[in-house]
Parts: C-alpha cells; sequence; structure tokens
C-alpha cells in the first residue's frame, strides 16, 4: 500500500509539471483531464476530477483540485478506493528551474480509502494488473526511477486530514477508522522517510510516529531499518527493527502500558479485564518476527506483569480466528492469590464454597501447548514450591500435566483437566507423596488439628458453573496413608483412661485408608491407625461440598482391660469445617465394650462346653478302653483254661487209651492162653 501511495504522489507531480507547460496552452479542466489520465495510467483504475481546478505559478508551482476519486478493484463492492477533496500540491518553483522536484506540500481533506482483500490473498491495492477498460498501469514514467519517484524528488510534507480508512477481508467484519490525520516528510530519497499519524479507532486518539530507512530501496522490495512507535494516554508500543514492503518485520518490540484495557478500547477492542499481577498494566520487551501475515514469534521475552509478577521465554503465535500459541516460560515467585480472592460478594470462609459463576470463556481464546517453570506459585489458599508443568490447550479443555510440584515440603505430580465445551468440569488424577497435612488441611479446610506426613493418589471429577456447585458434585475414589502424626485437642491417653476429654495432643505411628467420592462427599469405612499401645478404627462421611464431618473416629487401648481384649471408646467429630466437635461417645463406647464383654463370655462358654465336652468324650474313651481291657483279659482267662480243660481231656483220652490197650493185650494173652 505504501508502494501504492508513493506513486500516487509522483503521478500528482507529474500532473502539476504538465500543468505549468501547458498553463498557457489549454484550459484548466484540459489540464485536470491530462491529470486523470496520468493517474488512470499510473493505477489502471478510473480517476475522476472534479469541482473547482486552479493553478499557481511562482514562488510555488501548485494546482488545486476540488475532488478526486480513483476507482476501487473490479471486483470490490465498497465503492472508490480513495475519494478526496480538497486535493492541494504544491512543488518550488525555483528548484524545478534546476531540474530538482522538491515537493513543498501535498495535501488532502477528509479522503476515504477502502481497501480490502479476498481469501485467494489478492488486494484492491494492488496495481500491478489493470483491467481491460483502464488500460495497463504504468510502474514507471519517463520522470521516475524504478522505485516510482521522480529524480531528485523530495517531500517537505503530505498532509491529509480527517481521513476515514475502511479495510474488509473477505468473511470477517469491516474495521474502520475515522478522524485520521496524516503527516509525512521525505527531505532526501536516498535518506529517511518519516510520518506521523493521530487515528481514532475509538474514543482516545493513538499518534503513531516512526521513520523507513532509504524509502526508495523499501519500495523496490529491499529489507530495511524501520522504527514505529504507537502512544495513547496510558501506553506506548514501539518496534525497532527492519522490515520489507512485504509486511515482513523483525525488530525488538517493547510494550509499556498502565492500562491493558485502555490500550486495547484506544485500538477499538474489547478490554481483557486483566487482575492486577496478570497485566493489567504490563511492561514488555521482546525480540520479535512477523512473517507471511499471520505468524508472530517473540524471543527472548521479558514482562513485568505488575505485584512482582514476571515471565520470560519464547512464543510462537500463528493469527488466526483462534490463535495457535506454543511457549516455553519461566518465572520465579508468581502470585495468583487475586484469581481465589474474596471480593466480597462470596460467603464467609468455612461456611461455603463461592456460588459466583466461573467465566471459562477464556479456555477457548487459543489453542496450544505451553511449558512453564516456576519457583513458587501463591494460588492464596494454597502455595506451592517449585513447579513444572505442561499446559495444553483444545477446543476449550485445557489438560495441566504436573510434571513435578513442590508443595507442603512434598511433592504433587499427576493431571489435572478444566474442560468447557459442554459446560464447566474439572477433573484429575493426582499423586501426593510426604505433604505435611498440616498445613494442606489448614489452607482447604481450615482444620489445623491434624499434623503428619501423607501420601495420597485420588482421581475425581466435579462439573458446575460455580466452586460450589463444583465441589458438591465431586465423584471419584482414592487411598491416603499418614505417618508420623499428631492430633491436637484431646489427648487419647486421658480419654482411655478417665473417659474424659480435656485437650491435649494424641500422636500416633501410621494411618491408612482408601475412601470414595460420591456427590461431593469422602466415604471411608476402613481406616485403621496404630498409636503407642493402641490401635485405632475409623468410618464415616467428610462433606467436601458442605465443608462439614461426621466422623467415628475408635481408638482401643491395648494395655487398659487386657482380659478382655482393651478398652475402646468412639471419638466422633461433627459439625462444619469450621468448628468441629470432639466427643468421646460413651454410650456407644459402653455398648461397643458390653458387646466386647459378650462377646469374651460366650467365646469362653462356647471354649468351656467344648472342654467339657472333650473331657467327657476323653472319659468315654478311657472307660471303653479299660472294657475293651477287662474283655480282652476275661477272653485271655477264659482261653486259658479251655486249654487246661483241653489238656486234662488229652490226658484222660491218653489214660483210657493205655488202659484199654493193657485190657486189650491182657485179653490177647488170656486167648493165646487157650490155643496153646
Amino acid at each position: 500500500m505504501l508502494r501504492w501511495l508513493i506513486r500516487l504522489v509522483g503521478t500528482l507531480i507529474v500532473v502539476v509539471i504538465l500543468a505549468v507547460g501547458a498553463l498557457f496552452l489549454m484550459p484548466v479542466d484540459r489540464i485536470a483531464n491530462i491529470a486523470a489520465d496520468q493517474i488512470r495510467s499510473a493505477t489502471g483504475r478510473e480517476v475522476v476530477i472534479g469541482g473547482d481546478v486552479s493553478l499557481s505559478l511562482w514562488p510555488t508551482l501548485g494546482a488545486s483540485l476540488g475532488s478526486l476519486s480513483v476507482a476501487n478493484a473490479p471486483w470490490s463492492q465498497q465503492g472508490p478506493m480513495l475519494e478526496a477533496k480538497d486535493v492541494d500540491v504544491g512543488i518550488d518553483a525555483a528548484a524545478l528551474l534546476s531540474g530538482t522536484v522538491k515537493i513543498k506540500h501535498i495535501s488532502a481533506a477528509s479522503p476515504v480509502v477502502r481497501l480490502q482483500t479476498r481469501a485467494d490473498g489478492s488486494a484492491s491495492w494492488d496495481f500491478s494488473t489493470g483491467d481491460a477498460a483502464s488500460g495497463t498501469p504504468s510502474t514507471t514514467s519517463p520522470t521516475s526511477s524504478s522505485s516510482g519517484l521522480p529524480a531528485g524528488f523530495s517531500l517537505d510534507k503530505f498532509e491529509v486530514s480527517d481521513a476515514t480508512f475502511i479495510y474488509e477481508a473477505e468473511g470477517a467484519a469491516p474495521i474502520s477508522y475515522t478522524g485520521t490525520d496524516l503527516s509525512l516528510k521525505l527531505p532526501d530519497p536516498t535518506g529517511q522517510l518519516s510520518f506521523e499519524a493521530v487515528v481514532h479507532p475509538a474514543a482516545s486518539p493513538v499518534s503513531i510516529t516512526g521513520t523507513v530507512d532509504t524509502i526508495a530501496e523499501f519500495l523496490e522490495g529491499e529489507v530495511r531499518n524501520v522504527d514505529v512507535s504507537a502512544s495513547t494516554s496510558s501506553s506506548t508500543v514501539s518496534l525497532s527493527g527492519r522490515a520489507g514492503v512485504s509486511g515482513d518485520i523483525a525488530g525488538r518490540l517493547s510494550v509499556k502500558t498502565s492500562s491493558t484495557d485502555d490500550l486495547m478500547a484506544s485500538f477499538g477492542l474489547d478490554a481483557l479485564d486483566l487482575p492486577a499481577g496478570l497485566g493489567r498494566a504490563l511492561s514488555l520487551d521482546a525480540d520479535m518476527t512477523f512473517t507471511s501475515g499471520t505468524q508472530v514469534a517473540l524471543r527472548g521475552l521479558s514482562a513485568d506483569l505488575g505485584a512482582g509478577n514476571t515471565l520470560a521465554g519464547d512464543v510462537d503465535i500463528v493469527l488466526s480466528d483462534v490463535p495457535q500459541v506454543t511457549a516455553n516460560l519461566q518465572t520465579g515467585a508468581f502470585d495468583l492469590s487475586m484469581l481465589t480472592a474474596d471480593d466480597g460478594t462470596s460467603e464467609a470462609a468455612g461456611t461455603g464454597w463461592s456460588s459466583d459463576p466461573i467465566d471459562a470463556s477464556g479456555l477457548a481464546a487459543f489453542n496450544g501447548d505451553i511449558a512453564l517453570s516456576a519457583g513458587s506459585l501463591d494460588l492464596g489458599m494454597m502455595t506451592l514450591g517449585a513447579t513444572r508443568m505442561a499446559i495444553r490447550n483444545d477446543r476449550s479443555r485445557m489438560v495441566v500435566d504436573l510434571s513435578e510440584v513442590q508443595a507442603y515440603s512434598g511433592t504433587i505430580a499427576g493431571e489435572f483437566v478444566m474442560n468447557n465445551r459442554s459446560g464447566l468440569s474439572v477433573g484429575g488424577n493426582l499423586t501426593m507423596t510426604n505433604l505435611q497435612v498440616e498445613g494442606l488441611l489448614r489452607d482447604f479446610a481450615e482444620i489445623s488439628s491434624i499434623s503428619g506426613l501423607a501420601t495420597s493418589n485420588i482421581s475425581f471429577l466435579g462439573v458446575g458453573q460455580s466452586l460450589d456447585q463444583i465441589m458438591r458434585s465431586l465423584r471419584g475414589q482414592g487411598a491416603m496413608s499418614l505417618a508420623k502424626g499428631r492430633i491436637q485437642g484431646f489427648n487419647l491417653d486421658q480419654l482411655m483412661r478417665t473417659g474424659k476429654l480435656q485437650g491435649g495432643t494424641t500422636v500416633f505411628n501410621e494411618l491408612n485408608a482408601t475412601f470414595t467420592l460420591d456427590q461431593g462427599n469422602m466415604i471411608n469405612t476402613d481406616l485403621f491407625a496404630t498409636l503407642e499401645d493402641f490401635e485405632a478404627t475409623g468410618e464415616g462421611r467428610i462433606g467436601l461440598g458442605a465443608q462439614d464431618i461426621d466422623y467415628l473416629f475408635t481408638p482401643k487401648a491395648l494395655r487398659i482391660n487386657k482380659a478382655q481384649g482393651g478398652l475402646a471408646i468412639p471419638v466422633s467429630l461433627t459439625g462444619p469445617w469450621s468448628d468441629v466437635k470432639i466427643r468421646p461417645d460413651l454410650k456407644a463406647a459402653l455398648d461397643l465394650n458390653l458387646d466386647a464383654e459378650k462377646e469374651r463370655l460366650e467365646r469362653k462358654l462356647k471354649e468351656e462346653a467344648a472342654q467339657k465336652e472333650q473331657e467327657l468324650k476323653d472319659k468315654l474313651d478311657r472307660e471303653k478302653e479299660e472294657a475293651e481291657a477287662r474283655l480282652r483279659a476275661r477272653e485271655a482267662e477264659l482261653k486259658q483254661k479251655l486249654q487246661a480243660e483241653a489238656a486234662e481231656k488229652l490226658k484222660l483220652q491218653s489214660a483210657e487209651d493205655d488202659l484199654k490197650k493193657q485190657l486189650e493185650d491182657k485179653a490177647g494173652s488170656a486167648l493165646r492162653k487157650l490155643f496153646d
């Protein structure tokens, strides 16, 4: 566009020179037609000069045009690209006689410039080709250099007042700046072009000043030094570096503002409403590179966001409807307490979470990846130590990967998610190792009566448009172990010995528990703790949403009433977090210990019954064995007797046989004697 502006200036100069030569040969309206033809030839666009046309000869050679109109690109529907009235051109007549074109002034009142771009990249101010009706524009003239500047050209002053600039990109709403004043100076074509402008994008004016080194070479496409500064009543934005006519820029960017909202408003943009300490006041310096019209790279960035908050690092941005951001940032002690500070509209601390709506629309402001390391983070309700995290944001879903977070003398690692695609939800999976639980409970629940080293893992999800809704909707699960801890508020040993709660401290060695989250309530049924000469169990509910507790902690003294397995006295913890009541439940203790005694007696009776049953069984076994022994003895005795009787019978049988034999022998002897 700047190339076109310089070419137009050169054409006007040629018009004036031609007008002087024809001053006495033709009428003024004919000179105006020649001027229109020259501009038409330079731009390839239809040109209309109207109103009164007048000429001056000495000491300033000049021409005044009542009005000037230059047509827009054939495809544009906006109307003329340039409309101006009271156009005045003045040339040093004495310098012209020596062959030097020294412009005293060029001015125009209330010009309207309409610029337009299409999606294919074509621009309405591109005069590289002309239409058939207008002819092809000439890039040079006999008296001009290849840059479009006449030989020996210099410009004392180029001024427009009350100008209107209208820019429209295809598919986007038009941008309009009115009431713009512009001044250009080019005393030497081999030197610097300087410019000053006052624009009114909004109610407050913006002053812009700058220089371009060696404008002729710049217009030929060479990269030259540029310095630009824009200032408002509260802000200054400056760039010092190098640039090309294509729009690519590289240089040192500096932004100083006492009010970011005022700066945005000065350029007609919506206020960011940033908190103090997060850019409400801003001082930023960086090496900036702007290429291809959409890509911004910031290197060596150093930003002071106010309230002692600073950032350093590198940032890459691809400009689009939703900017794509890639950044690697570092900071020292960073204060974010303003994000959780009570503004006076929330409920009192300890009586409920804030019901103020959470505006998570900022999640849609960009997509990208940001790596952040911090010396410490003050979150208001808690303070983190050295922190390393990676932030990934994609279509209103931000995932914060906590590589390592130092907190409460321990570490936190895991993942935290905020999703605002269809209503706000938060969730995560976190592992906490060796955290000092006293500080953690004090910051989150205003409970300072429990201390110790906690190790825990938790997965959770909450949904809602306020912190209160999210906390009351939490669901998930987790586990916790607590070592080397203390419970302030009661002396367990004294409680177990006297049944009275009179304050003091209870020390425990280890505590373990698992829990579930349901509708904002943490439910636990398996707490188990070991203490010196004690052990304890617990079960109940901790209301994360309602900020209350209803929990029964049951310690048992192992050395007291050993025969009955120890003495147990349950302790109830009830009420809001801000005023937890710790009371021994003596009725429950009586019931519990009576139940224990009943169980002991039942166990003893069962043992005695079993013993009696065993003794009776043993007696029966002994009597059985004795009867069996007597039976075996009787059997042996009878057997012996039978054996004796059998032996006697055999003896008698033997005697009978002997006698019978003797008789037979005698009878035989007698018979033999008869026959002898």
